[in-house]
Order: C-alpha cells, then sequence, then structure tokens
C-alpha cells in the first residue's frame, strides 16, 4: 500500500480538526440542553401544587382536555358487542364500599330538582335521612380482601371519646370522607331539600340493556352486560331546575351514602344515550363489592368516573369535586 501524500495528510488534518470543533458543539450543545432540562423539572417540581400535582402539569391536562372536549364532544358512542363475548367485570376497587346498607333503608338522594314538592318524594331536608351501615364480612371481594380476620389493635381511649364526640356533633352518623381524599366540598348542606326515592321509585323507569366494554385507567379493560335506566331518562322523569336565566345547570355530582367516594360530570354526558344507571351485570342483580344497588356505566369515560352504590345525584351550577382529580387525576376522563 503506498504512503499517504503530504495533501491526503493534510486534508486527513483538516477533518480532524471540523470533527474536533463539532464533537465539542456537541458535548456544549448537550450540556446546555441537559441544564435546561433539569431547570424545567426543577420549575415544575417546585411549583405551586394543584390538586396534589404541580400547576403547570394540571394546565397541561387541563389543556389536553379542552382539546379532546371539543374533537368528541361526548358525542360518539361506545362499541357494543354480542352477548358471547360478554364476562363478568372484575372487582377493582371498595371505595365507598366498605359498609354495607340494609335494602330496605338505601334511598337515593336527588338535589336541585325542578319544583320538587311537586313529588310524593319530596323531603325538606335529604340529609336527615339516616343510612344504617355494617361492616362486610371478612374475605370479601374487594381490592386487598382477605380471608382471614385481621385482629383488632385496642383503640386508645382518648381517640375513642375523640371519636364519639364527633359522631355526637353528626347525630349520631357515621363521619363522611373516610378515604384518601378525604370530605368532598360539593357534598350538600344540612337542610338541602329535594327528593328521597326508593329502588322501587328508579325501577319504574324504562329498563334498557347494553353490552359494552369497561375501560379501566389502569390498562385493563372488559366487555361486560349491564342493564338498568338510562340516566338521560332518569333526568327527563326529575328534571333540574333552570337558573334565573332560564339556563338548565351545567353538571351532576354524584355520591356514596357514606360520602367516601364522589364524581362530578357534565350535565351533557349524563345525558348520552350510553349513561347508565346500572341495577344488573350479567343478567344478575349488582353484587355488594359492584355497586349495589345502584352504580353508573359510563362508557365513554375510563372506570374512575363509574361510581358504585351512588346515594346522591345532585344537579349544579358549580364544577363538582371528584375523588380521583383531588389525588391528581383527570376530571374530565374522557376515553
Amino acid at each position: 500500500m503506498s504512503n499517504p501524500t503530504e495533501e491526503q495528510m493534510e486534508l486527513d488534518q483538516q477533518v480532524k480538526r471540523a470533527s474536533g470543533k463539532r464533537t465539542r458543539r456537541s458535548f456544549l450543545a448537550a450540556a446546555l440542553a441537559a441544564t435546561g432540562g433539569y431547570e424545567l423539572y426543577r420549575w415544575i417540581d417546585q411549583s405551586n401544587g394543584d390538586q396534589r400535582i404541580p400547576k403547570p402539569l394540571r394546565k397541561a391536562i387541563n389543556f389536553d382536555t379542552d382539546v379532546a372536549k371539543a374533537v368528541f364532544d361526548d358525542r360518539g358512542l361506545s362499541p357494543t358487542y354480542p352477548r358471547s363475548q360478554a364476562i363478568p367485570l372484575r372487582t377493582n376497587g371498595d371505595f365507598g364500599l366498605k359498609t354495607l346498607i340494609e335494602p330496605e333503608n338505601y334511598r337515593l338522594q336527588v338535589a336541585g330538582v325542578a319544583n320538587p314538592k311537586k313529588y310524593a318524594q319530596y323531603m325538606n331536608d335529604v340529609t336527615a335521612w339516616d343510612y344504617k351501615f355494617a361492616e362486610p364480612k371478612p374475605g370479601g371481594p374487594g381490592v386487598g380482601a382477605s380471608n382471614k380476620e385481621a385482629p383488632k389493635a385496642p383503640m386508645p381511649k382518648a381517640f375513642e371519646d375523640a371519636l364519639a364526640a364527633m359522631k355526637k356533633a353528626q347525630g349520631g352518623k357515621r363521619p363522611r370522607g373516610q378515604e384518601e381524599s378525604g370530605e368532598s366540598d360539593t357534598g350538600l348542606d344540612p337542610g338541602t331539600p329535594g327528593l328521597l326515592l326508593t329502588m322501587d321509585d328508579v325501577l319504574k323507569l324504562p329498563r334498557h340493556e347494553l353490552i359494552t366494554e369497561f375501560k379501566c385507567i389502569e390498562g385493563w379493560s372488559q366487555i361486560t352486560q349491564w342493564a338498568g335506566l338510562r340516566l338521560k331518562d332518569f333526568i327527563e322523569a326529575y328534571p333540574p331546575e333552570r337558573n334565573e336565566k332560564g339556563e338548565l345547570p351545567k353538571y351532576v355530582y354524584m355520591e356514596t351514602p357514606d360520602g367516601d367516594y364522589y364524581c362530578g360530570f357534565d350535565l351533557r354526558v349524563c345525558q348520552h344515550p350510553q349513561s347508565l344507571l346500572a341495577t344488573e351485570m350479567m343478567g344478575q342483580p349488582l353484587s355488594h363489592y359492584q355497586g349495589a344497588p345502584l352504580r353508573l356505566h359510563m362508557p365513554i369515560k375510563y372506570g374512575y368516573k363509574q361510581i358504585k352504590r351512588i346515594g346522591l345525584i345532585a344537579y349544579t351550577d358549580d364544577k363538582p369535586d371528584d375523588y380521583w382529580t383531588k389525588l391528581g387525576y383527570d376530571w374530565y376522563a374522557g376515553l
């Protein structure tokens, strides 16, 4: 092999010098990008929180929500499936289900109804209804349930006294908001008038069946058969009161009888033809851990919006509180 000429050697040196300059620039650019990225992370991480996540991230979530609502507008229908593809929905989460209610003691509170006094079920104070709670049997199918009952540690006397004083102040009722998110800011104030419906009242509305896919934010989904009444029919039977401008309220709020779990919705999505107040699953009445006697199935929303064991439906113009939004999730939760 012949030795390189002076011209070739000079060319090699030029290439090496150019490569060195570019390498240094690349390292400098990478260092600046890494520093900028770290500073951006610190800015986000140290920003004031908005429902347990930094405000910049919450603003990003709200922007995504606005885009999704503009594009889809809750108009679309979720696909439906043949009965042969349906299976019982897995139990996943027992928020608001850690107590039992005797069927005859269940009432559905409805607030914000137009001209409520015309209904036989009218009450001056729906919050006065006293649900009778009992502890479910150990080993139930809730998440984390065990077949063995854990031994109970003795409760300190000071704690017992404080709990007794709190119950006395609440008229002996069970304290509300016992889950991680605490008590809802949208719960009804004592003295709120409205309707107290029995399940017989609810079941007078037309029955509908729906076989759709339930999608969980955790990444799993299942096709399940549901039956019950359309939320749209319920709203028509017990319509919301209009404001001074003659406008309907913007939102619907729901919570469990113990106030431990709660969700808020746009009124329009509640009027979607596939929004169902479910009373049955796979041809059988709902079980306790599936939300008996009444739960929401809304296939155009993720599962965490499909509240189980509904104890209150309230119409409101103020954006309602939402259990998982307080823990950092998206309020909209559209698919």
